[in-house]
């Protein structure tokens, strides 16, 4: 055989046993939620890792896959930094934040939390597909991916990578400038053929714990109108609770203990509405 054609053949049957690995990886996941925004800094990753949190609370095992490779921010946010993934019956174990969550993220490959992670576009998409194909997820209820901000490479491999994707889920704040971003998250999502399961409006207005006076920092209502505008479904507000941040920066996930507080009530009835609209009935 032709050098050239023996070693097309040899990627080409690579590609192959890659693509039937993630093939096998995914079937046992039930529902693929992909957490984007437009912009940074509004609250997406916190967001990501709540959904997470209350799911699991909720009885569903729940999977967190944190593709932001620059940024990786859940193991801290979760009180998990400290720990590594390592590798079993060649699969990697990911880390275990509770007994119905686990995580992935590069964040445990970086032995410096300060170290730059300087990579081009195809070392990120190798890292995401072995975080899809050589991770031992198991069988979950929700596979939650927390991407970087935009429409960058991590987001466009994590929607070629898994192309059966259930919904995006676009996180903004009431502000025009990240509600203007936020609707380019959603006509990337439907460039991709990917669901659009809503918007949800972080850091909407904050409750005096004292008092019970609402105020609008960043205005609201912002995030419901761009829905309706776009055609897409509105999920849910979630109003700014300093106790989730502070217990984020210590590494105490507030809503794992907390529940029933006001921003745990709005999370519920959001991942109430997204298993309405999945029709998910197992737990």
């Amino acid at each position: 055989m032709d050098k050239k054609l023996y070693l097309n053949a040899g990627k080409a049957k690579e590609k192959t046993d890659e693509e039937q690995a993630i093939r096998e990886a995914l079937d046992k996941i039930g529902k693929k939620l992909l957490v984007m925004s437009g912009k940074g800094g509004v609250g997406k990753s916190t967001v990501a890792a709540n959904l997470g949190i209350m799911m699991a609370n909720l009885g569903y095992k729940t999977g967190l896959m944190d593709v932001d490779i620059h940024g990786p921010n859940l193991p801290k946010m979760l009180g998990v930094e400290t720990q590594k993934l390592y590798a079993k019956d060649k699969k990697i174990i990911p880390v275990k934040v509770s007994d119905n969550l686990h995580l992935v993220s590069m964040g445990f490959l970086i032995e410096n939390p300060d170290q730059p992670v300087i990579w081009r576009g195809p070392l990120k998409t190798s890292m995401i597909k072995q975080f899809v194909k050589d991770v031992e997820w198991g069988n979950l209820h929700f596979l939650v991916i927390d991407s970087p901000p935009g429409t960058g490479d991590e987001i466009l491999s994590t929607a070629q990578t898994i192309p059966d994707i259930d919904g995006t889920i676009i996180v903004t704040t009431p502000q025009d400038v990240a509600l203007m971003d936020s609707r380019k998250a959603v006509l990337f999502s439907q460039r991709m053929n990917l669901p659009v399961l809503g918007i949800i409006e972080n850091m909407s207005g904050f409750v005096c714990p004292k008092c019970g006076a609402r105020t609008d920092i960043f205005k609201s209502g912002g995030g419901e109108r761009a829905a309706k505008d776009l055609g897409v479904p509105f999920l849910g507000s979630i109003p700014l609770d300093p106790n989730i941040v502070s217990s984020a920066d210590k590494g105490e996930p507030y809503l794992l203990e907390n529940p029933d507080v006001e921003s745990g009530k709005a999370f519920k009835e959001i991942i109430d509405r997204i298993i309405k609209e999945l029709e998910v009935v197992d737990k």
